[in-house]
């Protein structure tokens, strides 16, 4: 589990299938077979090296995350899972992407705040709520507005300056994973006898 406040930005040194990853806070307690999320998805560290993390990413990662998109030289946010004795900064975070959406725009807001608007798939529309959560590659952010399926969220200067949204413009596709509770009280309340 994870909290969506990324620790690091690191660079991608090799892309898939094997993602290899230049950085350095995140390696100080990562060791082999352990989780790191890199864009906010939780992928297993394998051949870490004094200076990178390897990772293999299996074909459903390929699929739904962005990971697939990083090439030589991207910059990625990445972030340890929270322990027991973490405070839960942002909110909870899974690693497990559920789709991509694309930028729409990243627009200036003054005093160095951005107002992130991005295009979230419909399947992912009924999870969504204004002042809710959620986690865009891998940052927890808390959702402004929803209109015709754009999810707008403030960027504070901080987010902008240590995290990819920075360099981010449109297009790009971005992670996306929505609230976990969300998900479990929809199942739950579609449960036979549940009224």
């Amino acid at each position: 589990m994870f909290t969506g406040i990324v620790e690091e930005l690191g660079t991608v040194i090799a892309p898939a299938p094997r993602l290899r990853v230049a950085c350095r806070t995140v390696l100080d307690d990562l060791h082999e077979g352990g989780s790191i999320a890199v864009n906010g998805a939780c992928l297993t560290a394998v051949e870490i090296r004094g200076d990178s993390f390897a990772a293999d990413l299996a074909p459903e990662t390929l699929r739904r995350s962005n990971l697939g998109d990083l090439a030589a030289g991207s910059r990625v946010n990445l972030e340890r899972p929270v322990t027991p004795v973490t405070r839960l900064s942002g909110h909870i975070v899974q690693g497990h992407v559920d789709a991509t959406g694309g930028l729409v725009s990243l627009e200036a807001l003054g005093d160095g705040n951005y107002w992130l608007k991005v295009l979230v798939p419909k399947a992912l529309d009924r999870y969504l709520v204004e002042k809710g959560s959620i986690a865009i590659d891998g940052i927890s952010l808390t959702i402004a507005a929803i209109e015709n399926g754009v999810v707008s969220v403030t960027i504070i200067p901080h987010t902008f300056a240590n995290t990819t949204l920075g360099s981010a413009s449109a297009g790009a596709r971005l992670n996306v994973e929505v609230d976990v509770i969300a998900k479990h009280v929809e199942k739950l309340l579609a449960a036979p006898g549940v009224s």
